[in-house]
């Protein structure tokens, strides 16, 4: 009777794992989102700026995501931010996501809203343009990180005169490494960090939220 009544228990308790187990989209979509800054790496090197990142998933009804509505902004100019995406996160294979990604129609009427209980209740994926080329493949390297980038030379940039654009990104549970640069014809740099990623560390409060759940 012990011998079964173990065995019952076992059962119960592997199939309640199998059940709740997270996908690899499941955690990259929980370690992208919340609220990120760089301050601390601008303060030990000056070379970088303070950077605000926030990243909230929106749109959760529907089944064709993750979507991740994505605004960055200079600390001291939080209210003006200088790049705001979406970005469609889609499972491609074994331990492999793609992170499309999308521009917003007049962006910044949406300054902010990521504060708001439904971000973007008024935009529908029909109105964003595909930045086509700028799609970032992210790795499950371990169970600690992703690691991904742009391919190739296919992100067209037209910034500062530049030709190409390029993204390398780590992702850990409590960062995210982001490296965006930009690349003439000559495929020399001509914008975006020179001696590495910014480091974004996710503020306390997002990381305390998931132990609350």
């Amino acid at each position: 009777m012990k011998i079964k009544l173990l065995y019952i228990v076992f059962f119960v308790i592997t199939v309640s794992i199998v059940t709740y187990a997270q996908t690899d989209l499941d955690v990259l979509t929980s370690w992208m989102t919340g609220s990120f800054s760089s301050e601390g790496q601008a303060i030990s090197d000056t070379n970088y700026f303070n950077i605000e990142l926030e990243m909230v998933q929106i749109w959760k009804n529907r089944q064709d995501g993750p979507w991740i509505y994505v605004e960055q902004a200079v600390a001291e100019y939080k209210e003006n931010p200088y790049r705001q995406r979406v970005y469609k996160l889609k499972q491609i294979g074994n331990a492999k996501i793609e992170s499309i990604v999308y521009t917003i129609p007049d962006p910044l009427r949406f300054a902010g809203d990521y504060k708001k209980d439904i971000p973007l209740l008024t935009l529908t994926p029909d109105s964003l343009s595909l930045r086509e080329g700028c799609n970032v493949i992210l790795l499950r390297i371990d169970e600690n990180h992703f690691k991904g980038s742009t391919i190739d030379k296919n992100c067209n940039s037209i910034l500062r005169g530049a030709s190409y654009a390029t993204s390398e990104v780590l992702i850990k549970e409590d960062r995210i490494i982001s490296w965006d640069r930009g690349f003439d014809e000559n495929d020399q740099q001509v914008w975006g960090a020179e001696k590495g990623g910014y480091i974004f560390i996710k503020r306390k409060g997002d990381l305390l939220k998931k132990f609350a759940r």
